[in-house]
């Protein structure tokens, strides 16, 4: 049965088979084909975390998690439906079957914190994908979400006691390109705002904390920083003992967590001789996936 209200949930998608990564890294371009050496560095990196990324696993998990947080709050409403950027099935094909057979569609984001680059073109696609006039509700950040905010820090807490005393907390997001600030985008902020808010669920004092950025696209134009990497040699650099890593721009463990912290950053700890660790990511958490179902009932239209 086909209940009234689609959840069209919305992530970056990743290839499912190490057959898919040339179709998916063109995507990811624009049509345009990688080159031999950038193909072989993604595979490169694709094996050091074992052959694929698990992304698209950990987001049907969520989706599964959210279906069943929204049959709690409201029995036989809502259908979660998958869409993804770069990957099959897509935002826009998702979403036109959605609202054909559906009263109202609220669109989520898997990502907590909007930019115009980022969540924007995602609910853009959404908005597009439905007939004129059709009700569609949107949740368009959920950088501060109490729940959210609460899993993050709980996790942090317990690796911080184990941590050297003195050691730094970095809070992480994927950089934008630069020019989002001149747009007065309000994706650096809500950033912040993430980082504030665990810090104060922490008890940290304004030294203890900083952001960064990482995983920058390799293109000419200048990306937002500083970048993790440099962030941990400075770290180093001052006396630093040791440096944990919260990548609360990712809800899911995938490339830019498995292989950009988990192998790269670590490394690059490891080499300047401090100790080193990486945050949880929230994935299908129950607490949280509930207080995003709470926030879809609370914009559907």
């Amino acid at each position: 049965m086909t209940r009234p209200v689609a959840v069209v949930t919305m992530a970056y998608g990743s290839p499912a088979s190490p057959e898919e990564i040339v179709d998916y890294y063109t995507d990811i371009r624009r049509g345009r084909p990688p080159t031999p050496e950038q193909l072989a560095d993604l595979v490169r990196r694709y094996d050091a975390i074992g052959g694929v990324s698990p992304l698209r696993q950990r987001t049907e998990a969520q989706a599964a998690a959210l279906q069943e947080a929204l049959d709690t709050l409201a029995a036989d409403t809502y259908d979660v439906i998958l869409g993804y950027k770069h990957t099959s099935p897509r935002v826009a094909d998702a979403t036109a079957r959605a609202a054909a057979d559906h009263r109202a569609v609220v669109g989520l984001v898997l990502a907590p914190h909007y930019s115009a680059l980022s969540v924007g073109t995602y609910l853009a696609e959404l908005r597009s994908a439905v007939p004129d006039g059709f009700p569609v509700g949107e949740i368009t950040s959920w950088a501060t979400e109490p729940a959210f905010v609460e899993a993050i820090a709980a996790d942090l807490r317990i690796r911080l006691a184990a941590m050297p005393p003195g050691t730094q907390v970095v809070f992480t997001a994927h950089s934008l390109p630069q020019r989002i600030e001149a747009m007065g985008d309000p994706y650096p902020a809500e950033v912040r705002a993430t980082a504030v808010a665990v810090s104060d669920r922490l008890g940290l004092e304004p030294a203890q904390w900083s952001t960064a950025w990482q995983s920058a696209g390799r293109t000419p134009e200048p990306w937002l920083g500083p970048d993790l990497l440099e962030v941990i040699d400075d770290l180093a650099g001052r006396g630093v003992p040791g440096v944990l890593v919260s990548a609360v721009g990712f809800t899911s463990d995938h490339l830019e967590v498995l292989y950009d912290l988990d192998i790269e950053a670590a490394g690059r700890a490891r080499a300047a001789g401090i100790a080193f660790d990486r945050g949880a990511c929230i994935n299908a958490d129950p607490s949280v996936m509930a207080a995003l179902a709470q926030r879809i009932v609370e914009a559907t239209p």
